[in-house]
């Protein structure tokens, strides 16, 4: 099979198209023939080398996936030949969907939402739980709940708003001016340039804060929370001293890893049969030019997600 494979840490022209053995599926699993494969910041700071997570190369990155499923295991229940299904296998361990076919546990999977296409059910699975993660398993969001958003107009952030209006939140966001139409169509009530304004003099007394930036956002967050409001962060969930600062203000603090959850992405899937939750594909760009997929997805100007076509 196809696989889009890299022998070195680098630039994104390491990425180079091979052929590959086809996996042959465990017991519990099933092969998938994958569609649309999405891809995430974390796709090319692994193949950087700036965070290796999978070791040194070679290795096939990726982790979404959309697709249909070709072979069944004997034993595994939840599946038939032919079913569409999507999903996020093995994160953080290496998920190789930047390929043809794929094998994976049955019950890291889900069924395709009907009411989307391959290419944007690829978009939702690692993005959509980290924000369903974030808002519902971390925070219970409720509804009249006040939240913030940061960088809403990206993967996990354009998601999370849609995610938190079907809450019944309301919803703050942060994002670039250019991105402000885009948020506002998801649903935000607020939406703060954060290039040209100071989000911590117009935003006060929330419930949570969902921070997908880093650095300085987090602790500058705090003083927007009312007292036990939550500041739920996706990238810096080790950070110690961050975490005494919420705690020390009478706060309360969740990192979180997102995890393969099939009952997440069924929550997600239910939501977008119901016309709740729509991922936007700003790229569809084939396997073959992955290498361009990941010099868009460092430019940090892309509206919601990208994904490669296989």
């Amino acid at each position: 099979m196809r696989a889009l494979s890299q022998q070195t840490f680098g630039a994104p022209d390491v990425l180079r198209v091979v052929d590959v053995p086809r996996p042959t599926p465990l017991p519990s699993e099933v092969l998938v023939r994958v569609h649309a494969a999405g891809i995430n910041p974390i796709d090319a700071a692994v193949r950087s080398g700036h965070f290796p997570l999978l070791g040194e190369p070679p290795f096939v990155l990726g982790w979404d996936l959309s697709g249909v499923v070709e072979e069944v295991v004997p034993g595994v229940t939840r599946f038939e030949v032919g079913d569409e299904v999507f999903g996020m296998p093995f994160f953080p361990r290496a998920g190789g969907t930047h390929a043809e076919y794929v094998a994976v546990p049955s019950r890291q999977l889900a069924r395709k939402p009907r009411a989307l296409g391959h290419e944007q059910a690829a978009a939702l699975p690692l993005a959509g739980l980290t924000a369903w993660q974030s808002l519902v398993d971390a925070a219970d969001l409720q509804p009249g709940q006040r939240v913030l958003i940061h960088a809403a107009g990206g993967g996990v952030g354009h998601l999370a708003v849609q995610i938190a209006k079907a809450r019944g939140a309301h919803v703050t966001a942060t994002a670039g001016a250019a991105k402000h139409d885009f948020v506002r169509a998801l649903g935000a009530d607020e939406v703060v340039d954060h290039r040209t304004e100071d989000f911590t003099e117009t935003a006060r007394d929330l419930d949570v804060v969902l921070d997908t930036v880093g650095g300085p956002v987090g602790r500058r967050s705090i003083g927007v929370l009312r007292p036990g409001g939550l500041l739920v962060t996706v990238v810096d969930r080790t950070d110690t001293a961050l975490r005494a600062a919420v705690l020390d203000a009478g706060r309360r603090f969740a990192g979180i890893t997102v995890e393969p959850d099939h009952v997440g992405l069924e929550a997600l899937a239910a939501l977008a049969d119901a016309g709740r939750l729509r991922p936007h594909v700003e790229h569809a760009i084939p396997l073959a030019d992955g290498a361009k997929a990941h010099e868009l997805i460092e430019s940090n100007a892309t509206r919601g997600k990208i994904v490669l076509t296989v």
